[in-house]
């Protein structure tokens, strides 16, 4: 079921900001980072860039052990709400003939724009994040997210007193719908008798920069008796994860995404209020295909980062889950032996 508000083009422009550091300006991030051996790293992330504390750090701090490690070049730009599909093609376009190499979309919404400008420059190797591309020279790098969710809902079933849980997307796409169908299953599979109410931010990406919008919404749940809830919205999961640090009920709990939010100084005010984080290693997988450019051997095709191969796991920050450990690691062993097959869409 979709619940969305709507918004003007200017507020969603400003909550985006919001959610940025410096490194993020009113159009694109535009950055450099000079490095040593020839090495160039063009990267166009997706809404909130560099500084959103989830998604796109995660990217981040894969490129930062590319240049600490590798010695790469680095030329970062980022996606505005505004940015139609001829700006995607645009930034990927400019650090393509700029000699970058690779050039990697951080999110599923470079897949169209990416597809085009790889097609233009066949001897530049290409990566997505959270998509694939059907091209010689393009990298799918794509993530078992519903895997990790599932482990997310026996953590919130686990956790929750009242048995009233709810989910937070950035917008109802097929990407974000996984983490929804594995979070449901989770918490279904464990206590039956829960409930989960799930609601999205926004019909497009710019959900994914909206920290007023996560936070009013993870309020309206909280007022209504939610005590987890869980976000798969970017930049907007800032407002999520603040809405449930300042609740009235001490015993809230969020959980994050992407990244271990709890160990991130922008959201340490209410670090003791998340439960844990559905991580996805999108630095591991940012970092290797660097590497593997540089070693001359570049990865293409559909790269998988499974929940067996330890690609998404849930953190552990603040030992919120030393007591219910056991029940997720039996969840664990029986998704990664194929005992558990966790839907990627939600049940009707």
């Amino acid at each position: 079921m979709r619940r969305v508000s709507k918004i003007t083009v200017a507020a969603l422009a400003a909550a985006a900001l919001a959610s940025t550091t410096a490194a993020c300006g009113a159009s694109s991030t535009d950055s450099d980072s000079k490095g040593s051996d020839g090495l160039k790293v063009g990267v166009a992330y997706d809404v909130g860039g560099r500084g959103d504390h989830s998604f796109n750090d995660s990217a981040a701090r894969g490129l930062d052990q590319a240049k600490d490690e590798l010695g790469a070049e680095v030329k970062e730009l980022t996606a505005t709400t505004s940015d139609t599909e001829a700006d995607r093609v645009d930034k990927l376009t400019q650090l393509a003939e700029a000699g970058y190499n690779p050039v990697i979309g951080v999110g599923f919404a470079y897949q169209p724009s990416l597809a085009k400008v790889a097609k233009k420059f066949p001897d530049v190797n290409f990566a997505i994040v959270d998509s694939t591309v059907d091209a010689k020279n393009v990298a799918g790098l794509v993530f078992a997210e519903q895997e990790v969710s599932y482990l997310a809902g026996v953590a919130a079933a686990h956790k929750s007193k009242s048995g009233d849980i709810g989910f937070i997307g950035g917008t109802d796409n097929p990407l974000i719908l996984k983490f929804q169908a594995g979070f449901e299953k989770g918490v279904a599979d464990t206590d039956p008798k829960a409930k989960v109410t799930s609601e999205f931010l926004a019909e497009d990406e710019a959900g994914f920069g909206m920290p007023d919008k996560g936070l009013q919404t993870a309020q309206g749940m909280l007022a209504r008796g939610t005590d987890v809830i869980y976000h798969a919205a970017g930049g907007s999961g800032s407002g999520v994860i603040e809405a449930v640090g300042k609740a009235k009920n001490k015993n809230a709990w969020a959980i994050g995404v992407d990244s271990d939010q709890a160990i991130d100084p922008g959201l340490a005010d209410y670090k003791d209020r998340i439960l844990t984080s559905a991580m996805k290693n999108v630095d591991v997988a940012v970092f290797d295909m660097v590497k593997s450019v540089k070693d001359g051997k570049p990865i293409t095709g559909t790269r998988s980062f499974s929940l067996a191969e330890d690609g998404v796991k849930l953190a552990t920050t603040g030992d919120h889950l030393k007591d219910i450990q056991a029940d997720i690691d039996a969840a664990r062993e029986k998704i990664a032996n194929g005992e558990i097959k966790v839907p990627t869409t939600p049940a009707k």
